[in-house]
């Protein structure tokens, strides 16, 4: 499979075409995160791309992806907590910094991470750790993929 999926994410999980969809949700796509270096990284794509923030979407919309948003969490944080004793807690982001359509991170934490990271925003990891191959989602998250996704089908929106 090519790595097109990439330059549309939003659009190729509409065609099916996105690989890291775990569920499509009320207002958008539950993806796992390209990056593992926390393993459990999951994003909420907003299911218009052309949408670039919360404030866009209409009360109902707006309300709706913070829903899922929240149950996005849950999951990954009740499968973290069931698979790693040094988990921590997930953290929730919405920032739009970088790519230009509406979307949240869920990043959970962990007591092994680096001492100088641990308490500190996760995009301040090393800038190698983002492309590190080590990293780079693949067939070994398969089983982590699976149970968020059953902890999501589990939860109710």
């Amino acid at each position: 499979m090519t790595d097109d999926w990439r330059n549309d994410r939003i659009g190729s999980a509409l065609r099916g075409g996105n690989p890291t969809v775990l569920r499509r949700m009320e207002a958008g796509f539950a993806v796992i995160g390209d990056v593992q270096f926390l393993p459990g990284y999951s994003v909420l794509l907003a299911e218009d791309p052309a949408v670039q923030r919360l404030s866009e979407l209409p009360r109902g919309k707006r309300l709706a992806f913070l829903a899922d948003m929240d149950r996005l969490g849950d999951a990954v944080e009740r499968v973290c907590k069931r698979l790693d004793p040094a988990f921590r807690r997930v953290n929730l982001e919405i920032l739009g910094n970088t790519d230009p359509f509406l979307h949240a991170h869920v990043w959970p934490r962990f007591d092994w991470e680096p001492a100088d990271l641990v308490r500190r925003p996760v995009w301040l990891y090393p800038r190698e750790w983002w492309s590190d191959e080590r990293y780079a989602l693949g067939p070994q998250h398969d089983a982590l993929r699976e149970v968020i996704g059953e902890e999501l089908d589990g939860l109710v929106s």
